[in-house]
Order: C-alpha cells, then sequence, then structure tokens
C-alpha cells in the first residue's frame, strides 16, 4: 500500500472549509435511527476538524435514490442523531453544491458543523461526472475521506475529490488501512484466515486470493459442505453447490502449491431438520452423515483442533460464521473458536482482523468483537480488499 496523507498532514485549518466523505447510510425504522455506529466512527475526525476551527462539510449517500430527490431518503433524517452523537448543533443544507453551499458557509462560524444533502441525489454521484466534482469541490479547500465502507465504489465523493483537492485519509479510513496492512499487507506469520458463511460461489474470488496470502485457510459455514463434497464426502441434504466442484479442486491445488493448509471439519453437527435444538441434533464424524441429514455446525472435537493452529499463528483475518450461527446451538462453533481468538488477542500474540456484516454480528454475539485487534464495519470493500482488488477511494488517498 501506498503512503497516504492523514490528518496529522494537515497545517492550519482554521477559517478552511473541509469537505469530509463519511457513512451516514445508516439503518432506520420509523423515522428514527435504529445503528449509530458509523457516526461514532466518523466522530473523532469530525471533531478534530472542527476543534481546530475548520468549517466541516459532511458528504455521504443514503439508500439508492438513482439520481432522483426522494424524501425518504434525505439526509435531513439523520441529523438529529448526528448531533446527539457529537454533542454538537449541525446545520442541514439542501445541496451539495453552488450558491445555497455557498450562503451556508457564510453563515458558519469556524469549527462549526452541516450536513449536505444525499449525494446520491444526483445522477453524476455514482458517474464519478467531473463537472460535479469540480462544481462541489469549488466550495470546499481541502477533503478527508473517512468512508472506507465506500472506497470501492469510484464516485465523485469518494474518489473524484480526492485528485482536485487537498485529500487526507480521515481517523476511521486511518485506522482501517492500518489494521488491513497488518493482516495482509505486511503481516508477522504464520498467518491464517477463516472464511464462512453460505456459499463459496460469492467468496471465490476471496479464496483464490487468500490460498496464495496465509498459511492456514480455515474454512466453515456452507462453504465446508461444497468442499468437502468435492472431496468425495457425502454431504446428505447439507447446503452445498455440487456443481462447483472443479473449481473447489483448482483452489486445493493452488493452495497446496503455495504451501497454504486448507483445513475443512472432520467431525461435524448434523440434524434432519433446521430448526433450533432440533430432536435429531448429533455430532459424528464427517464421513457418518446419513443422507437425510444436513450438516449444521463444526463439531467441538474438530474446534479444539483449530483452536490449536491459531495458537501457532501471529495473525488472523475473519469473514463469515462457521456454523449457521443465527439459529442454536449451530453457534457453538462461531463462539468457541472467536472466544480462543479473542484470548490470543488480549494476550498480544495474535493480530486479529474481522469484518463482513455476519461476522461482526457473530462475534458481539460471542461477547467478544471489543476483544478482537480490529473489527471493520465495512461489507462490500472489506470483501473486495480481501479478494486482492484495489479500492479506487483508497488509491486516489495515495500520497
Amino acid at each position: 500500500m501506498n503512503g497516504f496523507r492523514t490528518l496529522d498532514d494537515l497545517g492550519d485549518v482554521r477559517g478552511k472549509v473541509a469537505l469530509v466523505r463519511v457513512d451516514l447510510n445508516l439503518p432506520m425504522q420509523d423515522g428514527t435511527v435504529t445503528d449509530d455506529t458509523r457516526v461514532r466512527a466518523a466522530m473523532p475526525t469530525i471533531l478534530e476538524l472542527a476543534d481546530a476551527g475548520a468549517k466541516v462539510l459532511l458528504l455521504a449517500h443514503f439508500g439508492r435514490p438513482k439520481g432522483e430527490r426522494v424524501s425518504t431518503q434525505s439526509l435531513s433524517m439523520v441529523v438529529g442523531a448526528v448531533q446527539d452523537i457529537l454533542g454538537r448543533e449541525v446545520m442541514f443544507v439542501p445541496e451539495v453544491a453552488g450558491p445555497v453551499v455557498e450562503q451556508a458557509i457564510g453563515i458558519l462560524r469556524d469549527g462549526d458543523i452541516a450536513i449536505l444533502e444525499n449525494t446520491r441525489f444526483w445522477k453524476g454521484e455514482e458517474k464519478n461526472d467531473p463537472e460535479l466534482v469540480e462544481a462541489i469541490a469549488a466550495n470546499g479547500d481541502l477533503y478527508v475521506n473517512d468512508a472506507f465502507s465506500a472506497a470501492h465504489r469510484a464516485h465523485a465523493t469518494t474518489e473524484g475529490l480526492a485528485h482536485v483537492l487537498p485529500a487526507y485519509a480521515g481517523r476511521s479510513m486511518q485506522a482501517e488501512l492500518e489494521a488491513l496492512e497488518k493482516a495482509l499487507g505486511k503481516p508477522v506469520r504464520p498467518v491464517a484466515a477463516v472464511v464462512g458463511g453460505a456459499k463459496v460461489s460469492s467468496k471465490l474470488d476471496v479464496l483464490k486470493h487468500l490460498v496464495g496470502q496465509v498459511d492456514h485457510l480455515i474454512i466453515g459455514g456452507g462453504m465446508a459442505n461444497t468442499f468437502l463434497a468435492a472431496k468425495g464426502v457425502d454431504v446428505g441434504k447439507s447446503l452445498c453447490e455440487h456443481d462447483l466442484a472443479p473449481t473447489v479442486q483448482e483452489i486445493l491445488a493452488a493452495a497446496d502449491k503455495a504451501g497454504c493448509t486448507v483445513h475443512l471439519p472432520y467431525e461435524v453437527v448434523v440434524a434432519k431438520e433446521f430448526a433450533a435444538n432440533p430432536p435429531s441434533l448429533r455430532t459424528c464424524n464427517v464421513h457418518e452423515v446419513s443422507a437425510d441429514e444436513m450438516i449444521l455446525d463444526v463439531g467441538p472435537a474438530a474446534v479444539e483442533a483449530l483452536a490449536d493452529v491459531l495458537k501457532t499463528c501471529r495473525t488472523l483475518v475473519w469473514n463469515g460464521p462457521l456454523g449457521a450461527f443465527e439459529t442454536p446451538p449451530f453457534d457453538a462453533a462461531t463462539v468457541a473458536l472467536a472466544k480462543i481468538a479473542a484470548a490470543l488477542s488480549r494476550e498480544g500474540v495474535l493480530t486479529s482482523v474481522a469484518g463482513g456484516g455476519d461476522t461482526v454480528a457473530a462475534l458481539n454475539h460471542a461477547g467478544v468483537a471489543q476483544d478482537f485487534t480490529y473489527i471493520s464495519t465495512a461489507g462490500g470493500a472489506f470483501l473486495e480488499w480481501m479478494e486482492g482488488r484495489e479500492l479506487p477511494g483508497v488509491a486516489a488517498l495515495s500520497a
């Protein structure tokens, strides 16, 4: 990763206008924000700039209005929640460029904060239209990107602005990039990756990339069934993508060539129906799954073996649960392994980086999220990073 400028590289910003790209795409229910994690992530950057005397204009998208003004997707809906968290008054400006924004800047005092309207109300945002970029940039003195979650998109406010204004990574973006660099950029070896989830097809590029990057690849969830089936194991009526057997063989061959050990469960938890605590629940060797059973989790002996693997590693990247963790008791393997990873991280012997919606939910469920070295709240951007792709919003910040 190339070097990028951070807020530490800023000179005196008093009276300057900072255009700050943040993630305010917040979940709402009945007009109320139900999860303010993304605002909390952006808070250090916003307050640091405001306290240094900049006029802070927040740029963000909200939903998918597809270039039209949709009243239910106006960022005016989140102003209250942002004010509550920042503990500051926040002005709402119903435009992203032009005289209305210019007028608002005239009203704002040094250190004041405003939220501009949903950037996706303008068709030029998702097209990265140079005219829109220029129009937004005309009101700003500097650009700060603090939205890693949107960094995989080359939009006007995530990528375009970085080319026309002095550009910096915000504190949340900086923390994310530094954590990712430790995880796969220049990691301390051995490195393990846990990749779970329902389908191999959704994470093919991740798996293909990781076998060349890590020493141990631990595969769980429905994906593990596809790998087992490709190796000739009868997985009964488990969720499985049988047509992907040739692709799985390719991934296994690439792993072999790269010296990466692929770990598949040899002991599994099965049931005849997918329900909470079903009467047909049993634990067995992976070769003992009967035709009317489905694999729903990794068995305890196999989890212990995986724990032994983690104890030999110094870096861990985690994306996806090991079993059907939303339904008890099929959360047991994910919780058990997450607790081991958390304990090793607390002891300082393991750098653990996790990301993706399901993963964050699973680690919170296990009660260990705070013990991981770093948890990324970005979904698509985290996955694309795991695929080894260059993220346009990050590349544009490279000094």
